[in-house]
């Protein structure tokens, strides 16, 4: 495993972050793992050098918080030898204040995730996405007084515009509070939209990307066909029907897919490790977010930290594309 700097910070991170949305209970999504499915998993990332974890309040209604933080501290015996992440956004119950980023939604989410981890900070706090009905001033203050009271050592954002990450850090200067160190944005093979804007401002402002649906929901690693969805995860997610291989947009998302598989044929690889390889190619790149329910998509998320591509190859895979309608803010 190699491990580089979030961004402009002095965090070291590895170069590949572990999505923990796939732990938690069934009960939200059929594919989610529980506890017991998913010690096994979380311990194989960390005996191969994974020390960065992403979770979110709402993954499995704070469930995944909760298997994140016992499997942590089961495999870790030091709090500071991982980097921990969670977000706060999405509605947790049906109250109106139970959702957001207002002031008080930050407030009692920060203690209500640290709670579920079991721990008394995190790392990176980021926010879900961006809320329209906040003023950015009141979500940023409310940041800064999260880190200042020590229950956060960074504070990161998720998809949205770049207009609207800029006026976040725009606003962190002017009132002197704590700035956005990392964006984690919707980008792989198949959607590459952030590229027009989003990750030159990142690469500008030493902004760290940890892009989320870095194998497209598992499209780019075969987990459906032009005729048929193949596992369980393809028959069961909703989001990715609406953002993946649509009526719209199957022919050039096929096309895609297809560049990866011929590339990964030609190297002897699989589909999953040479579409990550072309991720972490990419300079404005931290870490991919990975999801993995089976050993090996943490063999494959790993390996492919060591894949070096040609130019050809890179040409090759980014020559399908089209411009598509911007998916996941």
């Amino acid at each position: 495993m190699e491990y580089t700097r979030l961004g402009a910070t002095g965090l070291q991170v590895s170069r590949i972050c572990l999505g923990m949305m796939s732990y938690g209970t069934p009960l939200w999504r059929e594919w989610v793992l529980d506890l017991d499915a998913s010690r096994p998993l979380v311990r194989a990332a960390v005996d191969a050098g994974i020390t960065f974890f992403d979770t979110a309040d709402m993954y499995s209604l704070g469930a995944s918080e909760e298997v994140t933080g016992t499997l942590l501290r089961e495999l870790f015996t030091d709090r500071d030898d991982y980097v921990l992440a969670t977000k706060v956004f999405m509605p947790m119950g049906d109250g109106p204040n139970d959702r957001g980023l207002s002031r008080k939604h930050i407030m009692a989410s920060i203690d209500k995730s640290l709670a579920r981890l079991g721990t008394d900070h995190v790392d990176l706090y980021q926010i879900h996405r961006w809320d329209p009905e906040t003023p950015i001033e009141e979500t940023m203050e409310a940041l800064h007084d999260v880190v200042r009271a020590g229950k956060a050592r960074y504070i990161g954002a998720s998809s949205m515009y770049a207009w609207q990450f800029a006026k976040a850090q725009h606003s962190a200067d002017l009132g002197g509070w704590t700035r956005f160190v990392a964006m984690q944005d919707h980008y792989n093979l198949i959607y590459r939209e952030e590229e027009r804007e989003m990750h030159a401002l990142c690469a500008d402002q030493g902004i760290g990307v940890i892009p989320y649906s870095p194998l497209a929901r598992g499209v780019l690693a075969g987990n459906r066909t032009r005729d048929a969805k193949v596992t369980t995860r393809a028959n069961s997610d909703g989001i990715a029907d609406r953002m993946y291989a649509t009526p719209e947009s199957a022919a050039a998302d096929f096309a895609v897919v297809d560049a990866v598989r011929d590339v990964a044929e030609s190297r002897g690889l699989p589909p999953a490790q040479v579409a990550l390889a072309w991720m972490l190619d990419k300079d404005v790149i931290t870490a991919p977010v990975v999801g993995a329910t089976k050993p090996g998509h943490i063999e494959d998320a790993v390996a492919a930290v060591d894949v070096v591509l040609t130019d050809d190859e890179i040409a090759a895979l980014e020559k399908p594309y089209v411009p598509h309608p911007v998916l996941g803010h």
